[in-house]
């Protein structure tokens, strides 16, 4: 696939410790590429950024952040494709791109929650060089309108977890939006490419991992900005259905003890299965009910999506 490279003035030099990889795909990066670039003074040199477009076809933002990364302390790339290759292909193609021994995985609606969010990970490869290393999400800045209540309530409850409750069940708790990932791990195990759509290819990733490497859990936190609607959620659980069910033919023996598995199974042996799935759906969208009810129906809702690919 065609690909278009920009490199900043500070990029041929460099020798970094940790490349920090960022995909995005209609999502504009400048905001999160100016606060790490804040910290570049006490990264001394350790940390370059390698940015991906995965197909936005916008040659103004292409141009403006080109612009923008000229400007940058921190060695940067930015990679243009013309076409989307795909949240696995391409995050696979950014590690090819990438010159540390350590990588971090950070998506591009991603704010880190402190100032030395980049000073904490480039230390831990320092001083301990881990295979693994979730550093977790919040929803502190994300924001609270409306509505987004709904996606609020989901992530919190499920997905913004302390460090010593997401060790409980390791690879289930790792997302590729706050991921560090030593390089020799990631030349044994990619992400596979077969996954399309949205979701899972993360998750699945750190189940063939966890056989072979320890996956570890730390607080060092980004919020996930970009929330989503109910609509918009619901558009995701149904392009991430397939790869449920690939998941769920590749490691049945974990999937299985997951809630989502076990009450998409339940709700598989119910009748009028797609009258319960629009119902919830339906439900989830209704502004006059409590949030957490709605966000309970949506629940329901990508499990009967589940449902109905397994």
């Amino acid at each position: 696939m065609s690909a278009r490279v920009h490199d900043n003035p500070a990029w041929a030099e460099a020798r970094p410790l940790l490349s920090v990889l960022i995909p995005f795909l209609r999502d504009d990066p400048e905001p999160l590429v100016r606060q790490l670039d804040q910290e570049q003074t006490a990264l001394a040199g350790r940390v370059e950024l390698v940015l991906l477009d995965d197909g936005t076809g916008d040659a103004p933002l292409t141009d403006r952040l080109q612009a923008l990364l000229d400007t940058l302390i921190l060695p940067t790339r930015l990679i243009t494709l013309n076409a989307n290759e795909g949240r696995a292909r391409g995050r696979n193609r950014l590690t090819q791109a990438a010159r540390a021994r350590a990588y971090l995985f950070l998506d591009s609606d991603m704010k880190p929650d402190t100032s030395d969010f980049l000073g904490t990970w480039a230390d831990l490869v320092a001083s301990e060089d881990p295979p693994v290393v979730f550093g977790g999400f919040s929803l502190d800045q994300a924001s609270t309108e409306a509505r987004f209540a709904v996606h609020r309530a989901l992530s919190g409850a499920s997905e913004c977890v302390a460090a010593d409750t997401r060790a409980k069940t390791p690879e289930k708790y790792v997302y590729t939006s706050n991921l560090l990932v030593r390089r020799d791990v990631f030349d044994a195990e990619a992400f596979d490419p077969a996954f399309a759509g949205w979701g899972w290819e993360d998750v699945e990733w750190a189940m063939r991992v966890s056989r072979r490497f320890p996956v570890r859990h730390i607080d060092n936190a980004a919020t996930h900005m970009g929330l989503d609607t109910v609509d918009d959620l619901a558009r995701k659980f149904d392009q991430g259905a397939g790869n449920f069910a690939r998941v769920v033919a590749l490691h049945p023996e974990i999937i299985q003890t997951y809630p989502s598995y076990k009450i998409a199974r339940a709700l598989k042996r119910l009748p009028a299965l797609a009258l319960i799935r629009r119902s919830m759906k339906q439900a989830a969208r209704t502004r006059v009910l409590p949030v957490k009810a709605r966000a309970f129906a949506l629940r329901l809702y990508r499990a009967a999506v589940y449902a109905e690919a397994i």
